[in-house]
């Protein structure tokens, strides 16, 4: 992994290729095709979850990719790659960043993020990481500790977060990290229209993250059937 390959989705887009098993299009196949319709379509970067995924995914694109595990455990909400089992499964693959939940909730395994996360950047010291928070206070922490890009993916969800949106006056979340914050901010979470897009990248963003409102046509067809009643 390369910080010149990385730099390719500088104020790009990167298009967010995920189904999870209970969705139709659920298969490492589909994902490896949809990043490609993605880079067709002028996407620079992928965000994949699985490690299944994003092989399939690099033997359709050589773009950047995202990489990230969702895994549900009953002891905690925390499912973005939340202990070290998916941390490592990833590093056998490498993928160019490695996205972590970074709310300040507890862990499956009990640890809360600083713990896990020093110990994460001990075992994989060159290892880029991006930081999906849900808060403004959660994005100064992560790039305190030394999060490489502070993401904003998980706003709204969390229970402490549940009455934010992301675009709320003019994204005034995403103004009030970058003002704050040293690391690069990635934008990311229904964003669900080209202007969004390409505001949040005028606002200062390294780049956007696009999934459901391209890659999840279960989602774009109910729009249009909602609208037509």
């Amino acid at each position: 992994m390369s910080s010149d390959k990385i730099k390719m989705i500088e104020k790009k887009l990167v298009v967010s290729c995920q189904a999870l098993d209970d969705e139709p299009l659920h298969s490492s196949f589909i994902m490896g095709r949809m990043a490609l319709a993605a880079k067709e379509g002028g996407a620079c970067g992928i965000r994949a979850n699985t490690v299944e995924d994003i092989q399939e995914i690099r033997k359709n694109v050589d773009l950047p990719i995202i990489g990230i595990i969702k895994a549900v455990y009953p002891d905690s909400d925390v499912y973005i790659t939340p202990t070290m089992k998916e941390m490592d499964a990833l590093m056998a693959i490498k993928p160019d960043i490695i996205a972590v939940d970074a709310t300040k909730r507890v862990r499956p395994d009990g640890k809360d993020l600083t713990t896990f996360f020093k110990e994460v950047r001990e075992k994989y010291p060159d290892q880029k990481f991006m930081a999906d928070c849900s808060t403004v206070e959660e994005a100064l922490y992560a790039d305190e500790i030394g999060f490489d890009f502070i993401g904003v993916t998980m706003v709204g969800y969390t229970p402490y977060s549940a009455n934010d949106k992301i675009d709320a006056d003019d994204f005034k979340i995403i103004r009030d990290i970058l003002a704050k914050v040293k690391h690069p901010v990635i934008a990311e979470g229904n964003i669900d229209t080209p202007a969004k897009a390409r505001r949040v990248i005028e606002l200062g963003c390294y780049s956007v993250v696009v999934g459901g409102a391209i890659t999840r046509p279960q989602l774009i067809t109910r729009k249009f059937a909602n609208a037509i009643g």
